[in-house]
């Protein structure tokens, strides 16, 4: 068989070499053997093999490439997203942007530096011992940073041989061994080596913490000298008119001021860390702390904290404090401006709780920036107490109560509750009431203070494992921290104060056998966390909040179109200051107004306050002292006249005894009396009370004024016409003008006289209706009346009926009965029935006989009517009409006073009330709660809201604004 296979490739070779040739070559190259009968391959066939293994291993090698070109872009991929990672985990130092100088401004700072140095010359140099000091003190910290780094890898080696697991910590706060290995070492040895290194490498943590703070703040230190430095320098040039850019911790702090008054409402709920707990648990000292100044007063054995002070803390490159309401910045590194703060503090805290008060809800605002400052808003709240003093309000425990309940009662409050670790556990009365609001512990910081002294009187420490293992209290907390903040001594600075924090932690027991994690100890490690906590809380909610102010916005607008559409929002202080504008125009027109209106008003004024004195001081006892019945004729002295009836009353028989000189006499005196000691005095009220009728009645006038500033006008103008004095002099400039006027007894013209007629029998009138009105109250309605509206007179009235009656009939004219007039009443009476004694007679004969003077006066007036042509041709003499004279010279008397009141108040008193207006105006808009007072209403409400949410909400959207640049 082989034989005719041969036989057959012989042929076909023969037959078609080159297409035999071709695949015998192929063949040959693919296998590496010879297709004729396993016969050597050719010269020229391993060179083509050789060829071939070339191609293939650079075919290999492209491969390769792909391989390492995909693994270099994964790598990358995945080293980005590993450097993105470490990026956001970085702390957030986009302060740097704003603190440090541009390109342009370093430009220009280089350039100055060395202009200044080729001026000075050698005179400028740094000192060479410092750049040593600086020099030794960088190659000590490399060889140590050298010294740990080979120390630790020798650690690491002694463990991969002798341990094979690495120890596994627990809570970050207890660490446990590996388990046994099968090294000669027994397991004893092994646990004792290893716990020993833990200590080793605690203390070796603890100390490198404490020098990288110590190395931070000399950092700090030496960056506030070059800037103080680089002020120095640029002393002379023009300042720069840049604007500083406002910190977010100092937007958000002034949208927390707004929403002061919206603590209980939905509104307001913006985090903030609410320092709470017992009274002398530390609270204060752990703000100051975190704050690197002692800012807050010390009690000495007494409540300190009486109101909630709200400390905003920010970075800065100077350590300094101010008040949210006031312009001064206290310097926190010298000693006079801190107490001069304290002092300021115990003042405010002291003036909120002012009426018997112990505590106060009225909030003390106050920021606080500087160098490596944690950026967040604290309010610090008066401790909670367990028991009262009996010189504390009555309701102190219950106050503070609530008061701390509505601040943590907000979701978003970070709650930083002080525990006393010097006290025991049991005594806490702070931890049950943050237990209650915050159950879950989301949002709650354990703070243990005066760990030193707990760790001297604890016998067992391992309670303090358990109050930072959050195991011995029923409350829950994010974390858990131990602090120390002093030793009970006030002089003591708080670097101080973080030196022994830090001295007492690298030696506590609590750290050497593992009972407290790096992390829970020191205040600056607490203020870290809380900060972190603040913004993670704040970048979480400030959104909803600001969705929460746009939607309300857009209720009260809402509800304002439906309600007031045609009208401004005017909050209450603008209505307060186009009430005040309009007002202030309305008491402009004083001075417009006429000088007969001003007279006749003042006239009437004038005549009003007086006319009592002219009638009751004047004229009645002048006409009672002129009157004289002896020489009375003997029918005059009769008791009736007969009538016929004994019913029906008597006529008065007129013709009597009047003596005029004695009536003028009288009249002289009195109205000499009348005008030194009263006149004036009654004048100056007269004219007040003209002014403010004057006032009153222009702004009645007022057409289109808001019915809204009402209150306000009325308010203003009482108070200050209430204030408004009249000049001094003025009092003396009328007494003589009213005694030169009442001196003059001559009446020069009919005019004049007819005037003296009118007021006379006006005057008369009016009293004598009021003496009717008496008497009718006395003695009940009449006959008639009885009849036609069906009233009764009771029995007293009936009484003072019979006895008029009686002295109506006797005939009297004399002011006062004698006494056998009384005794033949009484006996008229006792023989009708009616019992009465003298002293009921003569009360009733006083009104009784007023009442027919004035009707004969009334008379007499008449009949003077048409004498003035007699009296004008007796030249005064005529004795007559002396009761018209009278009138005459009170009214002249008033005239003249209206007169001189009207130009006092033209010239000076107009001015001297807008004055006091002004006043009294500038002090009602100083005065927020008056202001409240009088101008209320959903009108106010309404537009005081909607102003206050947009300001909250254009607060919110600045501060987002610039929280999404900083992310």
């Amino acid at each position: 068989m082989s034989r005719i296979l041969n036989h057959r490739m012989r042929m076909s070779l023969k037959k078609t070499p080159s297409i035999v040739d071709q695949r015998a070559v192929a063949f040959t190259i693919w296998t590496g053997r010879s297709v004729l009968f396993n016969r050597p391959v050719p010269n020229h066939i391993p060179r083509r093999q050789y060829g071939m293994l070339i191609a293939r291993a650079v075919r290999g090698v492209l491969k390769i490439r792909y391989l390492v070109l995909g693994g270099a872009v994964g790598g990358g991929m995945t080293l980005n997203k590993k450097y993105s990672e470490w990026k956001d985990g970085l702390p957030d130092m986009g302060w740097l942007n704003d603190m440090l100088p541009d390109n342009d401004q370093w430009d220009r700072f280089t350039t100055t530096l060395i202009t200044a140095k080729d001026r000075i010359g050698d005179q400028l140099q740094i000192d060479p011992r410092l750049r040593e000091a600086g020099r030794a003190r960088a190659a000590e910290l490399r060889d140590w940073l050298s010294q740990r780094y080979e120390d630790a890898v020798a650690a690491a080696a002694v463990n991969n041989t002798s341990i094979e697991p690495a120890p596994k910590i627990v809570n970050n706060l207890q660490s446990k061994p590996a388990p046994q290995t099968a090294s000669a070492r027994t397991a004893a040895e092994e646990a004792a080596a290893y716990e020993k290194r833990v200590h080793v490498l605690q203390e070796e943590v603890l100390a490198l913490q404490a020098r990288y703070q110590r190395e931070l703040q000399r950092l700090e230190q030496e960056n506030r000298e070059l800037r103080q430095q680089n002020m120095l320098l640029r002393q002379g040039r023009q300042p720069t008119t840049k604007k500083m850019k406002r910190s977010l911790i100092d937007m958000y702090s002034s949208v927390l001021d707004e929403l002061a008054g919206w603590e209980s409402g939905e509104a307001g709920r913006l985090p903030r860390v609410v320092v709470v707990g017992d009274q002398s648990a530390g609270k204060t000292s752990v703000l100051e702390m975190i704050a690197q100044a002692r800012i807050f007063p010390r009690g000495a054995g007494e409540m300190c904290t009486r109101a909630p002070v709200k400390v905003t803390l920010s970075e800065g490159p100077y350590h300094v404090a101010q008040f949210r309401d006031s312009s001064r910045e206290f310097d926190l590194n010298k000693e006079s401006d801190l107490a001069d703060l304290r002092k300021e503090v115990e003042l405010r805290m002291r003036n909120s709780v002012r009426g018997g008060r112990t505590v106060s809800s009225d909030v003390i605002a106050m920021s606080v920036r500087g160098p490596g400052l944690p950026r967040m808003v604290l309010v610090d709240l008066p401790g909670v107490i367990s028991t009262q003093t009996v010189d504390m309000a009555a309701d102190t425990r219950e106050a503070i109560k609530q008061m701390t309940k509505q601040y943590m009662d907000n979701p978003n409050a970070i709650i930083l509750c002080i525990q006393d670790g010097s006290v025991d556990a049991e005594r806490s009365n702070v931890t049950d009431l943050v237990a209650s609001c915050d159950p879950q512990g989301k949002r709650t910081i354990f703070v243990l203070t005066k760990v030193d002294l707990a760790e001297e009187n604890l016998a067992n420490p391992n309670r303090i494992r358990r109050i930072l293992e959050g195991k011995l209290f029923p409350m829950k907390a994010l974390g858990y921290y131990a602090v120390v903040t002093g030793r009970s001594r006030k002089d003591d600075s708080i670097q101080s104060i973080r030196e022994y924090e830090e001295r007492f932690f690298r030696s506590s027991k609590l750290f050497k056998e593992g009972l407290v994690a790096a992390g829970q100890v020191t205040t600056r490690n607490l203020s870290l966390g809380v900060a972190d906590c603040f913004w993670r809380m704040v970048r979480d909610t400030v959104e909803q909040q600001a969705d929460a102010f746009k939607a309300m916005r857009f209720n009260l607008e809402t509800e304002w179109k439906n309600t007031f559409p045609r009208q401004r929002e005017l909050d209450r202080d603008e209505l307060f200051e186009r009430a005040r504008a309009e007002l202030l125009d309305q008491s402009a027109e004083l001075s417009a107004v006429p000088p007969p209106a001003w007279e006749q008003r003042l006239t009437a004024e004038l005549w009003t306050s007086t006319h009592e004195k002219v009638f009751g001081g004047i004229y009645l006892p002048a006409a009672a002292l002129a009157h004289d019945d002896v020489g009375r004729p003997k029918a005059t002295q009769l008791k009736y006249k007969q009538t016929g009836s004994d019913r029906n009353p008597a006529i008065w028989i007129d013709p009597y005894d009047f003596d005029y000189n004695k009536f003028n006499t009288s009249v002289d005196i009195k109205l000499r009396e009348w005008a030194e000691s009263e006149l004036a005095k009654q004048s100056i009220q007269a004219g007040r009370d003209a002014l403010r009728e004057e006032f009153i009645e222009l702004l009645a006038r007022s057409q289109d004024t808001d019915p809204i500033y009402e209150p306000v006008k009325r308010a203003a103008v009482e108070e200050a016409l209430n204030r408004h004095q009249w000049e001094e002099r003025a009092q003396d400039v009328l007494r003589v003008l009213q005694l030169n006027a009442l001196q003059d007894r001559c009446v020069r013209s009919r005019g004049e006289w007819d005037a003296a007629v009118a007021l006379m029998e006006t005057a008369l009138k009016e009293k004598r209706d009021e003496v009717q009105r008496e008497l009718r109250d006395m003695t009940g309605p009449g006959f008639r009346e009885r009849w036609l509206r069906w009233t009764s007179t009771t029995e007293e009235q009936h009484r003072r009926a019979e006895v008029r009656t009686e002295l109506e009939r006797l005939g009297s004219c004399r002011p006062s009965l004698a006494y056998d007039e009384v005794v033949a009443v009484r006996d008229n009476l006792r023989r009708r029935g009616v019992e009465v004694d003298n002293e009921y007679i003569r009360e009733t004969w006083k009104p009784v006989y007023l009442n027919n003077f004035l009707s004969r006066a009334q008379s007499r007036a008449n009949d003077c009517k048409k004498s003035f042509y007699l009296y004008s041709q007796q030249n005064g003499a005529e004795k007559e009409c002396c009761e018209v004279v009278m009138f005459w010279r009170v009214q002249a008397a008033l005239r003249t006073t209206a007169n001189a009141l009207r130009q006092q108040i033209s010239n000076r008193e107009a001015a001297r009330l807008d004055r006091d207006l002004r006043e009294v105006l500038d002090e009602m808009a100083a005065d927020p709660e008056l202001k409240k007072k009088l101008l209320s209403g959903r009108r106010v409400e309404l537009a005081e809201e909607l102003k206050r949410v947009r300001q909250v909400q254009e607060k919110l959207e600045e501060f987002i604004e610039a929280l999404n640049k900083e992310k």
